[in-house]
């Protein structure tokens, strides 16, 4: 089943069950009012919701519409929790490469992962607010899942069991900003700004074949401006699936239903399928020609994240946003 939130009814939106073409919807409110909710209970929400959207492909419903993707918020619009991995190494090895330094071994062994900013997502319509342009503004084209409660200490084969929902992020950067940040030892900030969901979240049944090895085995597409950036596969060059990065951020603490956990820039050995941000087409640059030619995105650029199935059709709707400059004050 596919999952969103309409602008409605608070902070949190109000829960909606979408078709799979994400044609209609059908308000799940007597359900459960947020998808926050439904997750807090997942056991005895999960089946409800999902035979509403069985009914919902079967035929029309009381109460469907057709669906405005302008309308939705972000699924979660807001989260307890959002741990972002790096798990696509090519991404990491490329950008030491290109600064002359060597990957530890650890990173082959041990996630990198790090606290990202989950009190509010931008809706996937919603523009990117930034003050100013010096800061290197980037995209990050990444899939995220969703867990319910996940105990501290849980293992790999238990961790998969606990991720219930799949979906997209873009997962803003300002570039310029993190090289000061990071100097301190003290991880990001100011560097790292609300990030975008996509349209929708999905079940990992959704997915039929594309979903495997806790890994989703599909091009993550980017354009910019209209023009493609990368297509990337997401199950290829992938170190760590899902269930190893849950497991990786439960290790030491619970988590709570509702945490957002990101799988890191999708990157490829293959530099001809393109890149998922900025920094990733300025290091192959550089590697390439010993400087970075593309600048950061700049004021009215418009970004779009999706990922098609095997059917051609739009499995979690697009993220396309426009880059504004925030008001003052």
């Amino acid at each position: 089943m596919k999952l969103g939130s309409l602008k409605e009814g608070g902070r949190d939106g109000t829960l909606v069950v979408v078709a799979r073409d994400l044609s209609r919807a059908v308000r799940a409110d007597g359900i459960a009012p947020t998808l926050q909710r439904a997750l807090d209970d997942w056991q005895q929400a999960a089946p409800r919701l999902n035979a509403l959207a069985e009914a919902l492909e079967a035929g029309p419903v009381e109460g469907e519409f057709a669906l405005d993707l302008q309308a939705l918020a972000a699924p979660l619009p807001r989260a307890y929790e959002f741990v972002d991995g790096s798990a696509y190494l090519p991404h990491v090895e490329r950008v030491r490469r290109a600064r002359g330094a060597q990957v530890p071994e650890s990173f082959y062994v041990d996630p990198l992962m790090y606290q990202a900013t989950s009190a509010g997502f931008y809706g996937p319509r919603d523009p990117v607010l930034v003050a100013s342009e010096d800061y290197g503004i980037d995209l990050e084209a990444e899939v995220v899942v969703v867990t319910d409660d996940v105990p501290m200490g849980v293992s790999l084969a238990q961790a998969a069991a606990h991720i219930q929902l799949i979906g997209l992020v873009n997962d803003v950067s300002l570039r310029n900003l993190i090289p000061d940040e990071l100097a301190k030892g003290f991880g990001f900030l100011q560097s790292k700004p609300r990030s975008a969901l996509s349209p929708v979240l999905v079940t990992p049944d959704e997915l039929g074949a594309a979903w495997q090895g806790n890994k989703v085995h599909l091009p993550l597409l980017t354009h910019i401006n209209g023009q493609w950036f990368g297509a990337p596969e997401a199950g290829v060059d992938m170190q760590f699936d899902f269930a190893q990065l849950v497991a990786h951020a439960a290790r030491t603490r619970p988590l709570a239903a509702g945490t957002l956990v990101g799988s890191g820039t999708v990157a490829n050995q293959d530099t001809s399928k393109g890149a998922s941000c900025f920094a990733e087409r300025r290091t192959v640059e550089t590697l390439e020609h010993g400087k970075p030619l593309t600048p950061f995105m700049h004021f009215g650029d418009v970004v779009r994240i999706e990922m098609l199935g095997h059917d051609g059709r739009s499995v979690f709707g697009a993220i396309e946003q426009r880059i504004q400059q925030a008001p003052a004050g």
